[in-house]
């Protein structure tokens, strides 16, 4: 009698073991690839958001660009003006500042002129400014978004690695191996099956 092969008891014991484990490790496998796939699509969308957000900024900022281009050129005219002591024209182009540069050009004034040029006073604000600062904020948070959640589905993905591994042990065991091996593939499995649904039961759910 070969003493390695599994008594009929022990092997029907080992085969309904490895057969629960088989089942439930293919549902957690099941589970995983959704949420990585849940994930994965949060974190494309994630991803265009952040695209958009950062050419919405793109535009604001050519836009506040273009607005100070505008007004360094005017200026350079009021100050051609005042060099040449033409108060009357001057005061012509001082009237034709854009909003933004007049309330720049008030403070420089008010502040004793002590800065290099209303351009360096923080009242000036060009249109587009905010703008562009807000859009890239909004970049920068959708961007961080889209990185944790490819990280939670890369995650869930590691874990369908390791249900995978679970699922071949499991085969090998009622591949009419000895019935030590079988035990110890089977804990092993078992084991590596319990392991992975603790740490699975800490990952975020994302229905």
């Amino acid at each position: 009698m070969d003493e390695s092969a599994p008594a009929p008891k022990h092997s029907e014991m080992h085969e309904l073991v490895a057969v629960i484990l088989l089942s439930l490790v293919a549902v957690l496998t099941a589970w995983c690839g959704f949420e990585s796939s849940k994930w994965g699509g949060d974190s494309s969308v994630a991803f265009s958001a952040a695209s958009a957000a950062r050419i919405e900024a793109a535009d604001h900022d050519g836009q506040a660009r273009d607005a100070r281009g505008f007004d360094l050129a005017v200026y350079t005219q009021w100050v051609l003006a005042q060099t040449g002591g033409d108060t009357a024209l001057a005061d012509y182009i001082e009237e034709r500042f854009s909003p933004e540069f007049a309330i720049a050009f008030d403070a420089w004034q008010a502040d004793g002129e002590q800065e290099s040029g209303p351009f360096r006073m923080p009242e000036y604000v060009p249109p587009g400014t905010e703008e562009a600062a807000e859009a890239t904020a909004r970049a920068d948070a959708s961007t961080k978004d889209a990185l944790d959640f490819n990280e939670k589905g890369d995650n869930y993905s590691l874990m369908t690695v390791m249900f995978a591994l679970v699922l071949f042990l499991a085969a090998i065991a009622q591949r009419g191996i000895s019935v030590l091996a079988t035990r110890l593939v089977l804990g092993l499995a078992g084991g590596l099956a319990l392991i992975g649904l603790v740490v699975l039961l800490t990952f975020p759910i994302r229905l």
